[in-house]
């Protein structure tokens, strides 16, 4: 039995002795007890409850490491009645029958426990205690083994959260995070401050704080706040860390600007400061309004797993929680001492990849056989190329691209397959010249005229940056690369396929929180959290909520700033543009939240936004790029609010706190961001260009600028119509396709439960922005060491050490990186030898080379374009 329990805590259930073939004719025959029967038996409830608590409560407390918490787990199962674990059950079941994160042994298990002792195949006293525990961790805890891991299943609401050391470290290391990362945003690949790197110089702050400030302090309303209210404890580290998190990101309107402002771009003069902070907030602060309507979907409910946000709360739980010495697999080091030792190694090492050999971290090296071969360098090559590759890096700043020791394996599988099926695709394409595509670089993110050379947007507009239609006429089209092609007519179908499907999927739970919405502007006392019935929600909701107006209002302030950004400077957009952009994009960010909570990544909508605008402000840029922001910020940022608001659900930081600390920190990144900006243009010479040498290669602004001269400036009605036609069928094809997807995986579940088409389909996305094969590569294969392998096997260690390791590895790049720029890079250090320029010698390195060339004189393309 100690094995047994040991087993089903950590989620590793052993397989049951007997098969689920077994049926109610086949007990009677044996004349055994049915489950009706037994669930009458509260005796050899207590009894197997008593031989629990009595024989292996120790083993049970180290296994779980929670300390006190395993008293709370047993006082609980000690108040069910075998009836009701047994209706828990039933419920998980039906619930999680389609939860690709819920593990399929556990589900197997209580399948086999709810058809009663023969089919589970143990003696009777085991069946009753396995039901009970089972039922114990799923009505009280969690039933995912990574949430038990990162999550205590009690609160206390005694202890200090919104004190002043907490907000004064909080701001501090937004605006430093937030500055350091708006920098290294446009490098690629981008070196970043996560939220765990920061967690790291939050912790000995705080101890420091607890060491030498005073107990002083003010009282307000009743309540007293003093400079040192005790030990730094978990919640004020959670209550900074969200801090950090929501402000710390670098600001996506700030690659806009650059694309507005440099030369090699559209060059505008006029956007000034006040231009930039207004927008800025506005952008902002609205996707900060819709993650409070977006609660309901994504925040409440267990299903939202959010297993890119546990890495964060495990680091938490590392630096400030006390844990036993237990022996795992062999090992018995403490997270806090495995963590450090991560950090200190993955430091030393990134200066190798990063600096000293940099061909480790773009390891083309199936190029270096043939540097000037075309095929070679197209098909394997990590830049110009496809990235064909088995193993493209030795770096971990690109093996982490994905994120692959958080993101479930199924998802990063789905994603990897769509991408490799594209990656074939393409080549097919591409040998056959589809689209004139073999006269360009198979995988750019950049522009091209119909001579094979890189599109100059001054050619094609006048001085407001509307298309002149004349010089459009004696110019060229724009013409974009094979692997954008292929991104745009995978997001177009996705646009409608993912919208349709999650409807189909999660229409009751969208209905009810619909419902639940509207009940509550009506209704301003009604709990946000009276649907809902897992353990945190009711923790929860002991806690003064936030209304929805409150998020109401911040969105209509946001938009009022946006206005008047758009009608006080000449960016010729019509307000009414942007309101319908938000309108369009609020009711696509809904399945895409939804994806984004159970699987770890973000779908991705802003291109719709891009698309409208060309209808709607046909040939012009800026109003082009404006009402894309919008779009963009309605998902992306957006769903990274919601995602901080799980994190504050999960460390049960009360709801109020959580809104202030995001309302503060969204303000300070506002003015952070800017100044970072600033520096940057002002610093980093050759910014923006393809071969800048410490790799600002700007990958986003180029990408932008590209897409907006396609359907800004074109527009979309040319792009449809003369030049590639076959795209705008792709948003029939997503709509068609969705209905038979949903039916073929209802129908063949048993097959197909981790297929997901819409994963799929955003895999075919990743070659957008010049990344390919290369950044993916190496992250599906550590997904299935951790992900799959070492957590189906070796849970325990999985779930003490995984999450340790990742923040460990990506802290150690991030410091790395940061030491390089500052002491190296800046000081234009440079260490040349062929280590650090085999990478870029070749066809692959240039990035400019295409399969076909084009004869002198000649030009590709239709004769007429307009």
């Amino acid at each position: 039995m100690k094995d047994q329990l040991r087993d089903y805590v950590t989620g590793q259930v052993p397989e049951p002795i007997d098969d689920a073939s077994s049926n109610e004719a086949s007990k009677e025959k044996a004349g055994l007890v049915s489950v009706h029967e037994v669930v009458d038996m509260p005796n050899l409830r207590e009894k197997a409850i008593e031989r629990l608590k009595g024989g292996m409560k120790k083993d049970l407390e180290d296994l779980l490491d929670i300390g006190p918490q395993t008293e709370y787990l047993f006082d609980m199962m000690s108040t069910l009645s075998v009836d009701e674990a047994l209706r828990v059950l039933e419920e998980a079941v039906e619930y999680h029958a389609d939860d690709p994160n819920f593990p399929s042994e556990t589900l197997h298990t209580i399948e086999l426990l709810l058809k009663g002792e023969e089919a589970y195949g143990t003696d009777h006293e085991s069946y009753i205690l396995d039901v009970l525990l089972e039922a114990t961790l799923i009505k009280f805890h969690s039933p995912y083994p990574e949430v038990r891991a990162i999550c205590d299943p009690t609160d206390d609401p005694s202890m200090p959260v919104e004190t002043i050391r907490a907000y004064f470290l909080g701001i501090l290391w937004v605006a430093i995070g937030s500055f350091i990362n708006e920098l290294f945003t446009f490098r690629q690949p981008s070196l970043k401050l996560r939220s765990t790197t920061l967690q790291i110089l939050l912790y000995p702050c705080g101890k420091l704080l607890e060491r030498i400030l005073p107990d002083k302090g003010i009282t307000l309303f009743g309540v007293r706040h003093s400079l040192n209210p005790g030990p730094w404890n978990f919640k004020e580290q959670m209550l900074a860390t969200l801090m950090v998190n929501v402000g710390s990101g670098s600001t996506n309107f700030m690659s806009y600007v650059l694309t507005m402002k440099l030369k090699l771009f559209f060059n505008q003069t006029w956007v000034t400061f006040g231009f930039i902070f207004l927008l800025n907030f506005s952008t902002q602060f609205m996707g900060f309004g819709l993650a409070g309507i977006l609660r309901r979907w994504v925040v409440y409910p267990s299903k939202a797993v959010w297993p890119s946000l546990l890495p964060t709360l495990m680091l938490n739980r590392t630096l400030l929680l006390p844990e036993t010495g237990r022996n795992i697999h062999g090992w018995t080091i403490s997270k806090y001492k495995f963590f450090f030792i991560c950090l200190v190694a993955s430091l030393l090492y990134f200066f190798i990849p990063g600096y000293t050999f940099t061909a480790l971290s773009t390891f083309n090296w199936m190029t270096w056989i043939a540097p000037h071969h075309k095929v070679l360098a197209i098909v394997t090559g990590s830049s110009l190329g496809l990235g064909f590759n088995p193993w493209t890096t030795w770096d971990w700043a690109v093996m982490n691209y994905s994120n692959p020791l958080a993101i479930p394996f199924f998802s990063a599988c789905n994603r990897y397959i769509g991408m490799f099926f594209a990656g074939l695709l393409m080549i097919a394409l591409y040998w056959k010249n589809y689209k004139w595509t073999g006269y360009i670089p198979i995988n750019s993110n950049g522009t091209w005229n119909n001579k094979g050379t890189t599109f100059n947007a001054s050619q094609i507009v006048n001085d407001r940056l509307e298309l002149d239609l004349e010089k459009y006429k004696s110019y060229s089209p724009p013409f974009i690369s094979l692997g954008y092609l292929v991104f745009y007519g995978a997001e177009f179908t996705l646009f409608t396929l993912s919208f349709i499907y999650i409807g189909l999927t999660e229409w009751s739970q969208i209905k009810l929180t619909m419902q639940g919405f509207w009940r509550s502007i009506k209704d301003r006392k009604r709990s946000n959290y009276e649907m809902q019935n897992d353990p945190i929600s009711k923790l929860m909701a002991k806690y003064p909520e936030v209304p929805d107006w409150w998020y109401v209002c911040i969105l209509l302030l946001s938009l009022a700033f946006g206005i008047i950004a758009v009608q006080c400077w000449p960016t010729e957009t019509p307000s009414w543009s942007i309101i319908v952009i938000i309108i369009v994009c609020v009711v696509l960010v809904v399945p895409s939240a939804v994806i984004y909570s159970v699987t770890g990544y973000q779908l991705g909508f802003n291109d719709i936004g891009i698309i409208l605008a060309g209808y709607m402000v046909p040939g012009h840029a800026i109003a082009n790029m404006i009402c894309r922001v919008y779009g963009w910020n309605v998902d992306a940022e957006a769903e990274s609010f919601i995602g901080d608001q799980k994190l504050g659900h999960y460390s049960k930081i009360p709801p109020r706190a959580m809104f202030r600390c995001q309302m503060i920190a969204t303000l300070i990144q506002t003015f952070s961001t800017i100044g970072a900006l600033e520096v940057l243009m002002k610093s980093i010479p050759d910014l923006c260009s393809p071969t800048q040498p410490d790799k600002f290669v700007c990958t986003f602004p180029r990408s932008l600028y590209t897409a907006t001269l396609v359907w800004g400036v074109v527009g979309p009605d040319r792009v449809f119509n003369t030049l590639y036609p076959t795209l705008k069928w792709a948003f029939l094809v997503g709509a068609l396709a969705a209905v038979p997807c949903y039916y073929t995986r209802k129908y063949f579940y048993k097959y197909l439960k981790h297929f997901n088409p819409i994963l799929f389909l955003s895999g075919m996305t990743r070659y957008e922005s010049s990344y390919n094969l290369s950044y993916y590569t190496p992250g599906i294969e550590l997904s299935f060491i951790f992900m799959y392998y070492i957590r189906r096997r070796y849970l325990a260690w999985w779930t003490k050490y995984n999450y340790v390791l990742t923040s460990a590895l990506a802290a150690g790049v991030a410091f790395g990186g940061i030491l390089i720029f500052a002491s190296l890079q800046a000081t234009k250090t440079s260490f040349k030898w062929w280590g650090n320029t085999i990478s870029s010698a070749g066809i692959d390195g240039a990035r400019t080379a295409s399969l076909y060339t084009l004869p002198v004189g000649a030009h590709f393309g239709p004769n007429e374009w307009e």
